[in-house]
């Protein structure tokens, strides 16, 4: 893996009808805000080769809703992914075939794993650092390239204002 794309899935409804938390399905405003998103990623290049999704509805739909933006890009759902810690993602993720991985989950734990790589990157703009350290909100994408040994902030990508 060359690169890394931690994306937190968008917002979702407070309750699924069935009431168990992997059924909540993404509101209306998180479909939008995932397709913006899904677009700015493909305006700055960063095509993911593999996604490996959670199998949360909220985060499967996330990826549904960014997946025309990022064409040719190979799903793999993954249970372990549900609710998972840093350690996990990130292990996940170094274990995936493709030069740029998508990881797509939950708080805490991508929100976690994006400070740990912001912390170690070698340049990174003052507004993506604050971006990333000051939570990690619905709909946020941060973005990583490991070169030599160093790894460089890529960029932090929110949705557009509506």
């Amino acid at each position: 893996m060359k690169r890394l794309i931690l994306l937190r899935h968008a917002k979702t409804e407070r309750r699924a009808p069935s009431g168990q938390d992997i059924d909540r399905a993404l509101t209306e405003e998180g479909r939008r805000a995932a397709v913006s998103v899904g677009r700015a990623l493909a305006a700055a290049g960063l095509i993911p080769d593999v996604a490996l999704v959670s199998p949360a509805v909220r985060a499967r739909e996330t990826f549904e809703a960014i997946a025309p933006a990022l064409p040719d890009v190979k799903l793999e759902t993954m249970p372990e992914l549900y609710d998972a810690p840093a350690e996990v993602l990130r292990a996940a993720a170094e274990g995936a075939d493709g030069d740029t991985v998508l990881v797509v989950a939950h708080n805490p734990g991508i929100g976690i794993l994006a400070q740990a790589l912001v912390q170690a990157c070698t340049a990174i703009g003052v507004e993506e650092r604050t971006a990333v350290e000051q939570g990690f909100p619905t709909s946020t994408a941060a973005t990583f390239e490991f070169v030599h040994g160093r790894t460089a902030c890529l960029g932090v990508f929110r949705p557009a204002a509506a």
